[in-house]
């Protein structure tokens, strides 16, 4: 996962809730198909890839219900916030996707959005739904991971 510390990489949203509702198993890099207006709107930062998923469609995947604001000093020719975003990735790989998906019930989820060379990249993860208990327990495990440090900090 490319971070801001990456040489030549600015990262412009991460989707900190993916993590939290799936067990991520595979990261892809893809580029994104994007028109002027929203890679301005991307440098401005004005994105929000919380309630985004990916999709396959006939041999293509599609970023759906990624939200770019549009751009501030747009004309009429200004994007659809919502419009749904080609995903840029090789032929085999979307075909490993797609049979990941369909088979084994995995979901396609974007972790973070950045620049890399002046170039935009969306970081997917595909991942499987993790159920309410799972998240019960892990907020458990947290929790009492975080009560003994903090009894063995106190016993220092």
């Amino acid at each position: 996962m490319a971070t801001s510390k990456d040489p030549g990489t600015k990262l412009i949203a991460s989707n900190r809730n993916a993590y939290r509702l799936f067990d991520i198993v595979e990261k892809y890099e893809a580029g994104i198909v994007l028109r002027g207006t929203e890679v301005k709107s991307l440098r401005d930062g004005r994105v929000n890839l919380k309630d985004a998923h990916a999709k396959v469609e006939k041999g293509e995947i599609l970023l759906v219900n990624l939200h770019i604001a549009p751009y501030s000093h747009g004309t009429h020719e200004n994007h659809d916030p919502l419009r749904p975003r080609k995903l840029l990735l090789h032929r085999r790989e979307i075909r490993k996707i797609s049979i990941k998906i369909l088979e084994r019930g995995f979901s396609l989820v974007p972790l973070s959005l950045y620049f890399r060379k002046g170039i935009a990249k969306l970081n997917l993860g595909l991942g499987k739904g993790k159920k309410q208990t799972d998240r019960r327990r892990e907020i458990k495990d947290r929790d009492l991971k975080r009560e003994v440090s903090q009894a063995l900090a106190r016993r220092r």
